[in-house]
């Protein structure tokens, strides 16, 4: 019999080879579930020495339930699922994958801010219908010389500036409290405040953590600040914008387009009205995907649990259970 049991909270990989590679190396079992409930999470993780998170939310209700889990380690650079202030107080570590699709994520921002300047999409969806000759129904603007806004300076927001930097922008504006403005400087770039971001860019990239501090960051009154030629995008998190307030803009045109990888409930309901509009580009939560990176994810996320239940703390955590003692 095994020395550890791990669960996966819900299965979107099919495959696990990755996993059951680490964790056999420190006697551990693998069980992979797809958890619908509350009630459903607490008889499953029960058995749980560590969990491997993905979509499932783990709330404080079910956190307080685990008798013996040691660490949560999540699928993804992001940990917004998980009750972290919960997990801290049940003495459970609270792991992440940071930066394993920084390449992907940039390559996807890059594509779908190019879709939405060239209006690609719209082009190709056009000319199928037999239309030809479409600059009157969509016009396009030069995207060298213009201002780029890079909301999140961490290594997916340095990316996607050093991707850019060859289409000869005319400025980079950066909004990043977490950095020193030094920082942004020396590479080439310009710290500014969020209003001034909104207001100058003609490009404007979201690549924060979502947070109660970044949860609908960009509301109703942040995009009235934008130009009408502006163009959003955001590979990060769904809440980090209003939807309602985008689609709103979108709707009327106040700003040119945005291109969406995430969304505030995924898959979006078929009733959505982003589905209608003409100057969005969606796609599905798949900018952090790639082959290469989905082996990446997997054998890090399992490495994580591997090292807390080994050592004693995982190789990524966000929380420190020293502030058990405070």
């Amino acid at each position: 019999m095994a020395k550890f049991t791990v669960v996966v909270t819900d299965d979107r990989y099919g495959s696990y080879e990755e996993e059951k590679r680490v964790l056999g190396e420190v006697d551990a079992r693998l069980l992979v579930r797809n958890l619908a409930s509350a009630a459903e999470a607490k008889r499953e993780l029960a058995q749980a020495d560590a969990i491997l998170a993905n979509l499932f939310p783990l709330t404080a209700e079910i956190i307080e339930s685990l008798p013996k889990c040691r660490v949560i380690s999540r699928y993804g650079v992001g940990y917004d699922s998980v009750d972290v202030p919960a997990a801290t107080r049940k003495g459970i570590w609270v792991a992440r994958v940071p930066d394993y699709a920084a390449e992907e994520v940039t390559d996807h921002a890059v594509a779908l801010l190019l879709g939405c300047a060239r209006k690609i999409p719209y082009r190709d969806k056009r000319i199928r219908e037999g239309a030809w000759d479409l600059q009157k129904e969509q016009p396009c603007h030069r995207i060298a010389g213009r201002t780029l806004g890079i909301v999140g300076y961490g290594t997916i927001g340095r990316r996607l500036h050093r991707k850019l930097s060859g289409f000869d922008l005319g400025q980079v504006l950066v909004h990043d409290p977490l950095v020193d403005r030094d920082t942004i400087l020396s590479a080439g770039a310009l710290p500014v405040d969020l209003p001034r971001l909104l207001q100058e860019s003609d490009f404007i990239s979201l690549h924060t953590l979502l947070n109660e501090a970044t949860r609908r960051l960009i509301g109703a009154r942040e995009i009235a600040l934008m130009r009408p030629t502006a163009i959003l995008i955001n590979t990060s998190r769904g809440a980090v914008i209003d939807e309602p307030a985008l689609v709103e803009a979108l709707r009327q045109k106040r700003i040119a387009g945005a291109g969406l990888d995430v969304f505030e409930t995924e898959p979006p309901a078929p009733e959505s009205p982003l589905y209608q509009l003409e100057n969005v580009i969606l796609s599905d939560h798949a900018a952090w995907y790639s082959e290469e990176s989905m082996s990446e994810l997997k054998t890090r996320a399992a490495q994580n649990v591997a090292a807390a239940l080994t050592t004693g703390r995982p190789q990524h955590s966000v929380n420190e259970l020293g502030e058990l003692d405070s």
